[in-house]
């Protein structure tokens, strides 16, 4: 995707201004057929006005909605010829599996009989065949999950948006269902967008990331480029990488960043002049009893600030001055350096392990 600002003939081309008392939205938002595009941000930053805005269930202030070269913006929800997936799924309790499938189709003037085939074919593609006359309420969340999405494209959508579609789901079920989601993704002919707070999910399921933060586009590339490259503190924490700004001086091994405010420096192996992101991931960063000897070039002394066991290893906060970070240890380190909220250690990343780009 060269330009997710660029008008296109096809696909999603929107600019999306939505105006509250005490909110701002303004987003300018695309996507090739073909393509899914994860909105990613965090609480309140207006990931699903965005998506309702979309799907005209918001009003906007100003902008346009085109799909396909159409302009959509005048039209009710009805009349888009979008789909849409919600959080809760939001399946008529009364109706059948099948009947829930058939309902949009219905709506859009077929027949009973040529409906209802037609939503038998999708709860096969979906897995869901025997399923057909349960009701939701004798459905798994996964089960939901899929009769949610096969009513969402039974109707042949130009734009497809899910909000927040394996949120309700338990961990087991979600990868499952995830790994399934991507199979459909990958047929569906139409654009995508997708809303989530999962980097997971996002990195997955989306061929581009756009991240909003405050009503407001503040990152947008390929999964793996924002993963290498954040450009906030939300960022950062959401790809799992300590993130710094700065101003680098290159010299004969690489570089020197004064980081912003003159809370301290970064060396790294990486030669680049002027404003920059210095960033470097927690697991790179060794913990020492004492000043370290040999390699690293970045050392410091820190307090830490909490311990949290994660997985098979412990995130440990170590605050500043002169700056704070995060670093990945082994149970097995904790106890060896007797490591609790308060104590003092030495913390130490070599030169080749950050990564500095410009700002």
């Amino acid at each position: 995707m060269s330009d997710v600002v660029s008008e296109k003939a096809g696909g999603l081309d929107a600019h999306l201004v939505v105006r509250r008392p005490a909110f701002e939205l303004d987003l300018r938002l695309a996507a090739e057929p073909g393509e899914v595009v994860a909105l990613l941000g965090p609480n309140g930053a207006g990931k699903s006005t965005a998506l309702r805005a979309l799907a005209g269930l918001v009003p906007t202030a100003a902008g346009h909605v085109r799909v396909d070269g159409a302009d959509l913006g005048a039209l009710p929800p009805e009349r888009r010829g979008i789909g849409m997936v919600f959080q809760d799924y939001l399946l008529f309790p009364h109706l059948s599996a099948l009947d829930n499938v058939a309902f949009g189709l219905r709506c859009q003037g077929m027949g009973k009989r040529a409906s209802r085939a037609r939503a038998a074919e999708w709860l096969e593609h979906v897995g869901l065949a025997d399923h057909a006359s349960a009701k939701p309420r004798a459905l798994s969340g996964g089960q939901a999950q899929r009769v949610a999405l096969a009513r969402a494209l039974a109707v042949r959508p130009r734009l497809l948006l899910l909000d927040e579609p394996l949120a309700a789901l338990d961990a087991h079920t979600r990868l499952e269902i995830r790994a399934a989601l991507r199979r459909r993704l990958a047929g569906f002919a139409g654009a995508a967008v997708l809303v989530t707070h999962d980097p997971l999910d996002a990195m997955v399921l989306a061929d581009w990331l756009v991240v909003v933060e405050g009503g407001r586009l503040v990152q947008q590339g390929p999964p793996a480029e924002i993963a290498r490259r954040p450009r906030t503190d939300y960022v950062a924490r959401l790809v799992g990488l300590n993130l710094y700004r700065g101003r680098a001086s290159a010299g004969a091994a690489g570089s020197t960043v004064v980081l912003a405010g003159g809370s301290g420096k970064l060396d790294s192996a990486d030669s680049l002049d002027g404003e920059v992101f210095v960033a470097f991931s927690p697991a790179s960063v060794a913990l020492y009893r004492s000043r370290p000897d040999g390699s690293p070039r970045n050392v410091w002394r820190a307090t830490v600030g909490a311990v949290e066991r994660q997985g098979d290893r412990v995130r440990v906060r170590l605050d500043g001055p002169p700056f704070t970070a995060a670093a990945d240890v082994t149970p097995g380190a904790v106890a060896e350096l007797g490591l609790s909220e308060g104590s003092t250690v030495w913390a130490g990343v070599k030169a080749a392990e950050t990564h500095v780009y410009p700002a």
